[in-house]
């Protein structure tokens, strides 16, 4: 049984690679279906990746323009030294550092107007995040939550951060982000650590701030507990995004 597990998944793999270099033809060709297919499957997720290193719904929109633009200029130059996704990630996240880094020296002054939580294509963490079946009072919890951890999220430094989003936002596998990152196994694993370990630091103080009107309890306090937390009508803070 275990052979045939591994005799399809390996069907699948081929199967999947044969798909992805027909496209990939397809795109080299200059087919406006191919072009097409291509904006839908990836524009809303990397979208979402680049709002969540520029923070700014309207930058995120022109970034992502140039980036869907950059790859339609690179695809003559792609290879398959990598798969499509990681490719196009990678100049995703090339082009969102070049905007921050912008952002920093011309924009750093200014007052936004526009509202943090969503975006013009309605994206929003928290509501992706909340179960709309919750009750109103854990619908702002968990919203409120979610936003001091994407808060959090940003003071994290880098490298740190583009791992953890890439890890627990994007939820790629360790091996997609050492291809995306072009860095080693074992240097995408440290980053996670590391930046999980910052993460946690920066929300213990509101942990400990807001935690007992929401029922949290701050990582350690939680494992200090012999009865488990949510038994005690409290659940333990969630500090991973």
């Amino acid at each position: 049984m275990a052979g045939a597990t591994t005799l399809t998944d390996l069907a699948s793999a081929i199967g999947a690679r044969t798909q992805e270099s027909a496209v990939i033809a397809e795109l080299k060709a200059g087919s406006e279906e191919a072009y097409v297919w291509l904006i839908g499957e990836f524009h809303q997720p990397i979208y979402s990746l680049v709002y969540r290193i520029v923070n700014d719904p309207s930058d995120a929109a022109d970034t992502t323009q140039e980036v869907f633009l950059k790859v339609f200029r690179g695809m003559k130059h792609f290879h398959g030294e990598s798969s499509l996704k990681t490719w196009i990630y990678r100049i995703a996240l090339h082009e969102a550092a070049n905007r921050r880094r912008w952002w920093f020296r011309h924009k750093a002054q200014e007052t936004t107007i526009e509202p943090a939580e969503a975006d013009d294509s309605g994206f929003c963490l928290g509501d992706r995040l909340v179960d709309p079946a919750e009750s109103p009072f854990d619908n702002f919890a968990h919203a409120e939550v979610h936003t001091a951890v994407e808060k959090a999220l940003h003071q994290v430094p880098e490298p740190f951060q583009t791992a953890l989003i890439l890890r627990d936002l994007e939820e790629m596998s360790y091996e997609e982000i050492a291809e995306v990152l072009q860095i080693s196994l074992g240097t995408v694993k440290s980053r996670i650590t590391r930046g999980r370990q910052a993460l946690r630091r920066i929300l213990a103080g509101y942990v400990r701030e807001v935690g007992a009107g929401m029922g949290l309890l701050a990582p350690q306090e939680a494992h200090q507990n012999r009865m488990p937390p949510r038994s005690r009508g409290s659940r333990e803070a969630e500090v991973t995004p």
